[in-house]
């Protein structure tokens, strides 16, 4: 992750949730990363796909978990398969989302005693934290467009026409 991202999920973490075990940061957030700062033209990268493809895949990987959990040979490729097909079927595809369904597979304890929380801490608080930040970053500059076709519909918006 950007150092604006780890500053920000950080600040979250450790001073609104006090410190708490369920950390915000989680490897899949570093790939979305590289993915909204680093290609923010792919259909990957827009902001259907970020939130949806983390947020359906973390409770692909929760009910992986729950169904399989003993099988650990048969569930994290059942977690990561069946998250990839979720996406694709709701075009949500974020390659990251295959991860954050692993994660609440092969994660620790702590990942696995928090249940369905998962989806929301840390998951869906870091992917819109992540998105918010990508949204301003990106916008500044005249050159840059994050998410495609927000200038424009923001011009349409505001213009005098």
């Amino acid at each position: 992750m950007c150092i604006r991202d780890r500053f920000s999920v950080a600040y979250i973490n450790y001073d609104i949730l006090n410190d708490s075990d369920l950390s915000l940061i989680v490897g899949s957030f570093g790939a979305s990363a590289v993915l909204i700062y680093g290609a923010i033209n792919s259909p990957l990268s827009q902001p259907r796909n970020l939130i949806g493809g983390h947020i359906l895949s973390a409770i692909v990987g929760v009910i992986s978990f729950k169904l399989f959990g003993e099988y650990i040979w048969f569930c994290p490729a059942f977690a990561v398969a069946t998250s990839i097909l979720v996406m694709q079927l709701t075009l949500t595809l974020h390659p990251p989302g295959g991860a954050t369904a692993l994660i609440a597979v092969i994660g620790s304890e702590e990942i696995h005693n928090l249940g369905f929380i998962y989806v929301f801490i840390p998951i869906a608080t870091g992917a819109f934290v992540l998105f918010v930040i990508a949204f301003l970053i990106n916008n500044i500059s005249k050159d840059r467009e994050y998410p495609i076709g927000f200038k424009q519909l923001n011009k349409k918006w505001f213009s005098d026409d």
